[in-house]
């Protein structure tokens, strides 16, 4: 249902909890304007950790899996649906690597992440995966 509703490719991001709570919202949601995109749908929301849990269902038997959700139902995220071309991929490159340590200089983790797991922000990493991102936080009606 979503296809219908977007002109372009769209990717699910969130500003994490540790950007939320030092204050880089305004900065990297100004940076999502600079690089092209479309918001077509934006939240302030607090995870429970079940919710965590299920967002991330598919890290279950990863190592990180529970300070993951742990982190992530820590405190307030912005939860944003994002559109342009190459959506998925362009933010993917405009937020650099996990650990931005490694992150190119002038991406988002590199500008405001500290540390690999409190990295500032999500990507979707495919098309599929933005379209059931995007479905766990929106419904068609609140995407304009």
């Amino acid at each position: 249902m979503l296809d219908f509703i977007m002109e372009d490719e769209f990717t699910l991001i969130m500003i994490k909890p540790d950007a939320v709570k030092r204050g880089h919202t305004g900065a990297i949601l100004k940076r999502i304007e600079e690089e092209g995109f479309r918001i077509r749908g934006m939240k302030y929301v607090s995870l429970t950790k079940a919710q965590a849990e299920m967002f991330y269902i598919v890290h279950k038997e990863r190592p990180f899996f529970g300070e993951l959700t742990q982190f992530m139902a820590s405190g307030f995220i912005v939860a944003a649906v994002l559109e342009r071309t190459n959506a998925v991929a362009h933010w993917r490159k405009v937020i650099g690597a996990t650990d931005p340590a490694e992150a190119e200089d002038g991406t988002i983790r590199k500008l405001f992440a500290a540390s690999k797991g409190e990295n500032a922000v999500h990507g979707s990493d495919s098309r599929e995966n933005a379209k059931l991102e995007t479905s766990f936080f929106f419904n068609a009606l609140e995407l304009v």
